[in-house]
């Protein structure tokens, strides 16, 4: 059977997270689930990456092999049958038969947006962090970032993950208009990662730590020495890149 990847955006405060659990709301589940209506028959898809509940994406993506031939206008039907909270951009077909969605992705970039000046019509699209803080600092501790492979203390336990190590290609501060966003690319991510390293460094620029002791956190492998606590609403996952030449749009 024809291999697939379905490119999708959602609003991830309508979900209970990404990954199938069962009959709870996820954008697997419904994905699955629209699928299923459409192609009526039961359908299974495996994603690219795994987002917690709460967490947006601009792009995501999920593979699943499929007897139909699809084409654009599945895209539309999709559409009309998925959550207003969720989309299909695109569906591809791989130029590999054995192509995965999840191991054949190079790169992903996360975006964490913040605001400092209370704002509705931010409420739940970005985190409102009114505190004092030293950008100089937040520059600093993203640099500290890219010298280091091992991530172990900001993965949350029971992570299911044989390595610890992720190479991260970009990571930094940026300030767009009154708000404030960490950017980071990386090969992979582990379970809370981005979220750990946004709430750590805030709290070295807010000068609960020094640059020596965010060091330290790094090098213990202790998940205990990290701050997860930012709200997943703040982040959006924007990019998974594959191989040049890997996914050909439908036609």
């Amino acid at each position: 059977m024809p291999r697939y990847f379905i490119e999708v955006s959602y609003n991830g405060t309508a979900f209970h997270g990404s990954q199938i659990q069962g009959d709870t709301p996820t954008v697997q589940y419904e994905l699955n689930k629209a699928l299923s209506i459409l192609l009526r028959r039961p359908v299974d898809t495996w994603g690219a990456s795994r987002t917690d509940e709460g967490v947006h994406a601009s792009c995501n993506f999920y593979h699943a092999d499929m007897e139909e031939a699809l084409t654009p206008r599945h895209i539309y039907s999709l559409n009309a049958i998925l959550p207003a909270s969720m989309s299909v951009n695109q569906i591809y077909i791989p130029q590999k038969q054995d192509a995965n969605a999840r191991f054949d992705a190079t790169m992903r970039q996360y975006r964490y947006r913040i605001y400092h000046r209370k704002n509705p019509f931010l409420f739940e699209r970005a985190y409102h962090f009114p505190y004092q803080y030293d950008p100089e600092i937040l520059k600093q501790t993203a640099a500290i970032l890219m010298e280091y492979t091992d991530f172990e203390s900001f993965s949350k336990r029971n992570a299911q993950t044989k390595t610890y190590n992720c190479t991260l290609s970009r990571s930094e501060w940026e300030q767009h208009g009154s708000e404030l966003h960490y950017v980071v690319w990386g090969n992979r991510f582990l379970r809370g990662m981005v979220r750990a390293l946004v709430g750590t460094q805030l709290r070295v620029a807010r000068g609960k730590h020094d640059l020596c002791a965010f060091r330290a956190i790094i090098e213990s492998r202790d998940c205990n020495r990290v701050d997860f606590s930012v709200p997943g609403f703040g982040l959006y996952l924007e990019k998974v890149v594959y191989p040049e030449g890997l996914l050909l749009p439908v036609s």
